[in-house]
């Protein structure tokens, strides 16, 4: 009898679809695609403009340091994953590991910025600035308009850290799916920044 109550909640057509849910709220998902639209134009701006100088571009990204944002994208990806595992923990009940994986989510946060500020003086010790040339207009300003999402998101994971140590952090997992959402939309972002300034030839 048990084993047929099982069999039904699964195959139950409108408990599926009760199940089936955008992750946090939807005002986040509106930010969500609001934000990254304003990034697809400035890429977009990007390509158009180095299709019309590619020589100027292309020795410009060769003084970018492949190094700092390789390092870069692989702190982001490894945060991504810790995100993921502390929103998957608070589900599955093992509320124990939750802060553990946030708080070192929002950790790789602080290592991007740190990382990011350092490539950002190699750059202002050679001589390479905003107003340098058209690529480090763009690079600057989409890599510091990121910047500027990895710093509040780090934040908002280090809340979620705090919050998740609560005896109570289980009961409702919308909060933190609300900042996983934001968080791998940082990551996204950085995922096409990435190859579009560094890569890219």
């Amino acid at each position: 009898m048990t084993a047929n109550l099982e069999a039904g909640a699964i195959t139950d057509p409108s408990a599926s679809k009760r199940r089936r849910h955008l992750p946090g709220v939807e005002g986040v998902w509106v930010f969500v695609y609001a934000d990254m639209a304003v990034f697809a134009l400035m890429f977009g701006c990007f390509m158009w403009d180095r299709h019309h100088a590619p020589e100027l571009f292309e020795t410009s990204r060769q003084a970018l340091s492949l190094n700092f944002g390789g390092v870069n994208t692989l702190v982001l990806l490894t945060s991504s994953m810790l995100v993921v595992l502390g929103v998957d923990a608070l589900k599955v009940g093992r509320t124990h590991l939750a802060p553990g994986f946030f708080g070192s989510a929002a950790a790789c946060g602080v290592a991007f910025i740190v990382s990011k500020i350092l490539e950002y003086g190699h750059k202002f010790d050679a001589g390479i600035g905003l107003t340098s040339n058209a690529f480090f207009q763009y690079y600057f300003i989409m890599t510091g308009l990121h910047l500027g999402h990895v710093a509040v998101g780090t934040v908002i994971v280090a809340v979620l850290a705090v919050k998740s140590r609560s005896e109570q952090a289980g009961c409702s997992v919308t909060m933190y799916e609300g900042g996983a959402t934001y968080w791998h939309m940082v990551d996204l972002l950085w995922v096409c920044i990435f190859p579009l300034l560094y890569l890219v030839r």
